[in-house]
């Protein structure tokens, strides 16, 4: 065992598996803080054969949870075949009807109730952990006797007018039971032991977090990046659902969101926008951090201006899915090949929805588009596309905070997108923001930049400036490691009297320290960190304080002391794990 601070990160659908906006944010944290910190990734993933995408630390630990492509639910799990034998075999009829079912029936309540309560889900979500530890998942789930009862259960609640649910046939019963015993197959996965559980949404990746600070009294820190719940209802209206199934599924979703917002500690959406959903969810003002997404500014330099284009050239990083509205990009530049014959429109990005992605194709040659509109696919050097345009253009329907407008911005790139999520408080006077699905707004934005060399290169300025103030990397990481450190001082237990005023010492000091460096006022910040290192010397917190006051020297040239500083805090993650294992 060593002394660094233990961080869970809990994911669905995203990293280290999928490539995207999320993703990148993931492993920026996780590779960037592996120094001071040991990440485990707890994935929940659509199946079991999908491949990283991402390469991990050495030091992180990946768990994975796939919800379909298994027969046993416990194929995921590293455990000897003899203990889920023996959970099987003691998962009888007898043991389902007396402790399942009662548990089962409390759950199912919470998750169709157009009342949540998520003290109540939380507990019986615990107590169904606990009996999985102890007896088989699928044959608990798929006991005949768990079907009579959810059957006559449904059908009862559905009876009854007031509770807005359609009666539902055999499919769609057999449908949700069957949601509910993929999507919980998180709840038959361990828990790992670590000092703060972080979920990248308010989302089934949530599950795990509660579960620790259930169990363990674990603190939990919720990031969102769009919200969760929006993102479901949009999906949801573009599925065939029947009228049951929606309802089901609505429910359940809202069950989860509700669950993450109550029992978060910390919740850190990456724009001011999204506040207004979690306030209105019951989430106060005292557990809101925002937390801006940050990019490199040494990868996105403003180095691709001085290249002239041949011919006007419009560049959108985005997937083809329908939540980027590539359809009404088509659109705008046919509207905008009007004025500017030669304009060359380029999309770089996979292909997230194939079926979406032949209907694009085949607008673009409805509108006569061959030579104007070009599918660039996946790009590996996301900076070169950014500098090989004039012009950056997102048409979303729905985003968070999207990376392709803070790296355009720090790429020193005039932006045309849509107004929708953080995008306008990302942009500030660095872009044109323009109405989602209005092709006559978004042509209008883009030939007012194409048209207009002067107006590019001041707002592209302007972009970069802005960039650079709120949306660097090194900002990012101070505010989550900092966010981590208060968490895990706030919620450390069993420590004598005179330790524990110690620590909140340490931790107000390292605050201090923390926010002089996010300012750049490096020499203070030595000054405050030395302070808190010194407050409580065998502290967990000793290593990190000692790698930020590197950092700090480093900022400030003096390479010999930050040097010194690493080696101090290599030489106290030794000692302290020493202490930790005697």
């Amino acid at each position: 065992m060593n002394s660094k601070l233990k961080v869970m990160m809990a994911t669905e659908g995203t990293y280290p598996f999928h490539l995207g906006g999320v993703s990148s944010w993931c492993d920026m944290l996780v590779n960037n803080l592996s120094k001071n910190i040991e990440f485990t990734v707890f994935s929940i993933m659509m199946n079991p054969f999908v491949e990283e995408k991402f390469t991990l630390p050495y030091n992180a630990k990946l768990i994975k949870v796939p919800l379909w492509g298994t027969e046993e639910p416990s194929e995921h799990l590293e455990i000897p075949f003899s203990q889920v034998y023996i959970a099987k075999k003691y998962t009888v009829d007898k043991i389902v009807s007396e402790k399942f079912i009662p548990l089962f029936d409390v759950f199912i309540e919470e998750i169709i109730s157009l009342d949540k309560s998520p003290e109540r889900l939380a507990n019986v979500i615990l107590e169904m952990y606990r009996f999985f530890t102890e007896y088989e998942y699928k044959k608990s789930f798929k006991s005949k006797l768990v079907w009579d009862h959810y059957k006559k259960m449904i059908l009862d609640y559905a009876k009854d007018k007031n509770n807005n649910m359609a009666q539902p046939d055999i499919y769609s019963l057999i449908q949700s039971l069957g949601w509910l015993y993929r999507f919980f197959n998180i709840i038959n996965t361990p828990m790992p032991a670590v000092h703060v559980c972080h979920s990248a949404a308010a989302a089934f990746c949530g599950v795990p977090c509660v579960l620790l600070k259930l169990l363990n009294k674990t603190p939990y820190l919720l990031t969102e990046h769009g919200i969760y719940l929006r993102e479901q209802y949009l999906a949801l209206s573009k599925r065939n659902y029947s009228s049951f199934l929606n309802t089901f599924l609505t429910r359940m979703i809202l069950s989860i969101v509700t669950l993450s917002y109550h029992f978060a500690d910390q919740v850190s959406p990456v724009c001011s926008y999204n506040t207004r959903w979690e306030k209105k969810f019951g989430v106060d003002s005292k557990r809101l951090t925002v937390i801006y997404n940050g990019v490199d500014k040494n990868v996105f330099t403003p180095s691709g201006n001085a290249k002239k284009n041949k011919v006007p050239t419009v560049v959108s990083i985005a997937r083809i899915d329908p939540v980027k509205d590539i359809k009404t990009l088509i659109k705008s530049a046919a509207v905008v090949k009007q004025q500017l014959p030669d304009v060359k429109f380029i999309v770089y990005g996979s292909v997230a929805v194939p079926e979406y992605f032949e209907e694009c194709k085949k607008l673009k040659d409805d509108l006569k588009l061959d030579d104007t509109f070009i599918f660039g696919g996946h790009l590996k050097n996301v900076a070169a596309g950014y500098s090989a345009g004039d012009v950056i253009v997102l048409t979303s329907i729905t985003e968070g905070f999207p990376y392709s407008v803070i790296e355009a911005m720090m790429s020193g790139k005039p932006v045309v997108a849509t107004d929708v999520g953080g995008i306008k408080e990302a942009l500030g006077g660095g872009g044109i923001v323009v109405q989602p699905q209005n092709r006559e707004q978004i042509a209008s934005g883009i030939l007012k930049l194409l048209k207009n060399p002067s107006l590019r290169f001041e707002l592209g300025q302007e972009a970069r400036e802005r960039a650079l103030n709120y949306f660097t990397t090194g900002s990012f990481l101070s505010m989550y490691l900092r966010s981590y450190l208060k968490l895990a001082l706030a919620q450390k237990t069993g420590e004598r009297p005179k330790s524990i005023t110690r620590l909140k010492e340490q931790k107000i000091l390292l605050e201090d320290g923390m926010v002089l460096l996010n300012r750049g006022h490096a020499a203070e910040a030595i000054s405050k960190l030395r302070m808190a290192a010194d407050q409580y010397p065998t502290s967990l917190s000793v290593p990190v304080i000692l790698t930020q006051i590197a950092y700090a020297y480093n900022i400030l040239g003096e390479y010999d002391r930050s040097f010194n500083e690493l080696e101090k805090a290599n030489i106290m993650n030794s000692l302290l794990g020493q202490r930790s294992t005697g």
